[in-house]
């Protein structure tokens, strides 16, 4: 039920923590309900995940009370109701017992038929709510939390609804030791797919083979998902950042930009390396490549706590800029990494904190030359600076084509 890769007593640090940033106000975090259908693994909100470890109680709830007299009742997790006839096909699920709390690591676990009546018994003690859910945009529907909120505001007067929806995206920003292991161990997955890659890729091949051939290690080095589905392209497919179709062959002198990771534990690897396909760099390649590259140093040297990801991006930018190729430069630096790909953050341009896992990935596209070039290494922001997680998977143009036995 619970990530046991990660001990209970910090998933209970944490929720005292999110606790204390409450106060005296009432939160609650959804899990979310299962829409897939079957056609792929179910996974809950991760702030719920976060928050619980429980990553197969489609429907549940976390409520948080933490100025509630009863110190049982200030964080409750409330579950669906059994359905065996359901559960016979679904999986079953355990009774509320001593058993399930010890393994959940919460002293008190109700169905969530109950959340409705206690919710409201909270709201009239505290007359405060806190949303902890990310905020919605206008177009889109609103948070589980609001919506709840609202309704109980018509229903008990003097009841404040508060925004505190970066608290937890500030809490998923800063890393801890094991959550960094995980990413560490997603990332050594990572790198044997890319080895066997770099081994395998000839001229003629065709892109979803190299998808299926990193992919296909990840499942054999132990990674039962993907961090997302790997981008494969070649030639002018290079230059498409978020191509997906992987179906066009490989061409003698092209290069094959592959962006890509392995999920372990819930944590995302997110790599992305760019290959010669014959093995070897041309000129003009090797030109552009190296200053992609140089671009990627300045950028993880300007890596540390307290540095914003703009001023990352600007010391890349101005290597790139003063290349002459600031317009082939479309995107941002990267992105915090984490239970998502895209991990939470708090709004806005803020800081790092120590332990902050980020993604470092410059990069050129020049479609008329059927050119594009990325380099994305997966970082965290530490005491004495930055560390990168992935060096181990190789970049500098000689060490990629002696991986690909061109050397």
């Amino acid at each position: 039920m619970a990530n046991d890769r990660i001990p209970l007593r910090e998933f209970a640090e944490r929720r005292a923590r999110l606790g204390a940033a409450l106060k005296k106000s009432v939160g609650v975090v959804f899990a979310g309900d299962d829409e897939s259908h079957g056609d792929a693994l179910y996974r809950p909100h991760r702030h719920f995940e976060y928050l619980t470890g429980i990553t197969d109680e489609p429907g549940a709830a976390l409520l948080l009370d933490p100025t509630n007299p009863d110190p049982t009742r200030r964080e409750r997790l409330f579950l669906r109701p059994l359905n065996p006839e359901l559960e016979k096909w679904d999986g079953l699920r355990a009774e509320i017992s001593g058993a399930l709390k010890e393994k959940t690591g919460f002293k008190t676990i109700l169905r969530l038929d109950k959340l409705p009546m206690f919710l409201t018994d909270s709201a009239r003690r505290t007359k405060s709510l806190a949303v902890l859910h990310p905020p919605a945009q206008y177009t889109q529907a609103v948070t589980p939390d609001l919506a709840i909120f609202r309704k109980i505001g018509e229903r008990v007067l003097g009841v404040s609804i508060e925004d505190l929806s970066d608290e937890i995206a500030r809490m998923r920003s800063a890393k801890s030791k094991n959550e960094i292991e995980m990413l560490e161990r997603a990332i050594e997955i990572t790198a044997a797919g890319f080895a066997v890659a770099m081994r395998s890729i000839t001229t003629g091949m065709n892109e979803f083979e190299v998808q299926e051939t990193i992919e296909h290690s990840y499942r054999t080095s132990g990674a039962r998902q993907l961090s997302f589905g790997t981008i494969a392209g070649g030639g002018i497919n290079s230059t498409v950042l978020h191509y997906r179709a992987n179906t066009a062959q490989l061409a003698d002198g092209d290069l094959v930009c592959i962006d890509s990771g392995a999920k372990w534990a819930g944590y995302s690897a997110d790599v992305t390396r760019t290959l010669p396909i014959n093995g070897k760099f041309s000129k003009r390649q090797r030109e552009v490549y190296e200053v992609v590259l140089k671009a990627q140093a300045a950028a993880i040297k300007a890596v540390k706590p307290g540095a914003r990801i703009s001023e990352i991006d600007a010391a890349a930018r101005a290597v790139i800029d003063k290349a002459g190729l600031g317009d082939y430069f479309i995107h941002g630096i990267g992105h915090h990494l984490g239970l998502d790909t895209h991990d939470a953050a708090p709004a806005g341009d803020q800081p790092l904190q120590e332990g902050a896992v980020i993604t470092i990935e410059p990069g050129v596209y020049i479609p008329e030359e059927k050119m594009g070039i990325r380099i994305e290494d997966d970082v965290v922001a530490t005491k004495a600076g930055v560390r990168v997680l992935s060096e181990a998977i190789p970049k500098s143009v000689s060490d990629v084509e002696k991986a690909m036995g061109k050397q």
